[in-house]
């Protein structure tokens, strides 16, 4: 019996990509080890049950091969393994992993994925440069271009920016094209290649490419028809002269949005809709739309541009005043896809006998 449980574990362990049969296997033949074992042999026996439960997971994604994969690797005290399946099965209770840990020679590979979730629980929290750091822990992975990525499209460097999110997009699909992914990619943090997509392409559109940004976009919302992606390509459009059909995107982002929505109360949905009518040149009932967008539920970084827009609209309709000195105000903390050249444009032609508001 104890050869055939170290015989089913090293199958397990010496197998990149270990199928769901070795491993379930393996996890019985140590729960049979467990029932007869000597007091001393019980945290070994722990540690190779819990790592092929966790294997196990990875495969099958249930939640509760994950708790059981952490029960059992708490037990053996093995805490970095017991805290990547809490997180890789995305269970409420997560106790902190605290460096060093003890880690078998199976565990060693599992050591950057622990981190690649570290960094991925930073950059959710707002945390770029933490990020960073806990991401070179895996260099071939495709979050450290991301989060490079990220950086250079904050710093204003475009160029740079579609260059990280190619870099990444090429990994991941790589990834996700792979038949049978290794244990430790199957553990990773989740790649989300249509928000990647999205990303790139409303980057490639402040590079100077907007019919590149189409294409890419395209890509995205083949993949996952969401409401950025329909405004993005719509801007994209609008900037490489397709005007008509911009407004169908416009009005798609608008509908998606409040498709998304709960009980239609979306302010993002507004905001689309009122773009739309404002390049129908139908301005009153354009601020009508920023009104009610800013009065629901929207995302902080669209807020800016919802006021901007709000007062564009008033400004494009004649009043002047208040309205052009609260659209100045704006327009330095607008986000680029706003068309602040085309608003500074018009505040400044607004006539000094205009209307007042």
């Amino acid at each position: 019996m104890l050869a055939a449980a170290q015989a089913a574990f090293d199958r397990v362990e010496h197998t990149p990509a270990p199928p769901l049969t070795d491993a379930s296997a393996c996890v019985q033949t140590q729960a049979a080890m467990l029932a007869v074992a000597l007091p001393g042999e019980e945290s070994e026996l722990h540690y190779r049950k819990g790592f092929c439960q966790l294997a196990v997971a990875a495969v099958t994604h249930a939640p509760s091969s994950f708790t059981d994969a952490a029960a059992e690797l708490e037990h053996a005290g093995a805490n970095m393994l017991a805290w990547l399946a809490r997180r890789a099965g995305n269970l409420t209770d997560q106790p902190t992993w605290n460096e060093p840990d003890s880690c078998p020679r199976s565990c060693e590979p599992l050591i950057p994925v622990a981190k690649l979730w570290r960094g991925w629980t930073a950059l959710n929290a707002g945390n770029t440069s933490a990020a960073a750091a806990q991401f070179d822990a895996l260099p071939g992975s495709g979050w450290p271009p991301y989060v490079a990525a990220l950086l250079a499209y904050r710093a204003g460097r475009y160029a740079d920016a579609v260059t990280g999110y190619r870099q990444a997009l090429e990994i991941w699909t790589y990834d996700q094209q792979q038949t049978h992914p290794p244990l430790a990619l199957r553990l990773s943090p989740p790649e989300d290649l249509p928000q990647l997509l999205t990303e790139l392409g409303g980057t490639q559109i402040l590079a100077g490419d907007p019919a590149g940004a189409v294409a890419t976009l395209d890509r995205a919302l083949q993949a996952s028809p969401k409401a950025r992606g329909y405004f993005l390509r719509a801007r994209a459009k609008e900037l490489a002269g397709q005007s008509e059909a911009a407004l169908a995107d416009y009005n798609l982002a608008s509908r998606a949005a409040f498709a998304d929505a709960n009980d239609l109360a979306s302010g993002e949905a507004h905001l689309y809709r009122g773009i739309l009518l404002y390049r129908r040149k139908d301005y009153v009932k354009a601020e009508e739309e920023f009104a009610s967008a800013l009065n629901f539920e929207i995302p902080p970084a669209l807020r800016p541009d919802a006021s901007a827009w709000r007062h564009l609209s008033a400004v494009a309709s004649g009043f002047c005043g208040a309205s052009r000195q609260q659209l100045e105000k704006l327009l330095p903390s607008v986000s680029p896809y706003f068309p602040k050249a085309e608003a500074e444009a018009l505040a400044n032609g607004c006539p000094a006998a205009g209307l007042v508001r």
